[in-house]
């Protein structure tokens, strides 16, 4: 597997995995057809811009999270009494959020 993250639509997953199984019938037969192997590469290059992108989009999600989370912090530590209460609620949300922008990475395989 190569280091680069691709994300593929379901229809590239379909076309390139019939594209794949017809390449190797065709290596099989010592015919393989040079188009096959292009559509290939377009659908793999198309992939990996687009899963380039997204992981950019999920850097910044988590970047933006975590300086939420070090923001309620501060608000907790420098609230009055009245308003802890409310500060550590906007805390418990700001903690999820950086908890699910991580794991979101992490499922992406980032």
């Amino acid at each position: 597997m190569s280091e680069v993250y691709r994300s593929y639509t379901p229809a590239e997953k379909r076309k390139r995995a019939w594209l794949i199984l017809r390449g190797a019938k065709q290596a099989a037969a010592d015919a393989v057809d040079p188009k096959i192997e292009r559509q290939i590469d377009r659908i793999d290059a198309a992939a990996e811009e687009r899963g380039r992108l997204e992981a950019q989009a999920l850097y910044r999600q988590n970047e933006k999270a975590k300086a939420e989370l070090a923001t309620a912090k501060a608000a907790v530590r420098a609230a009055s009494r009245e308003d802890k209460a409310a500060a550590r609620t906007a805390l418990a949300q700001a903690e999820k959020r950086a908890r699910a922008t991580a794991q979101a990475i992490r499922r992406a395989g980032l």
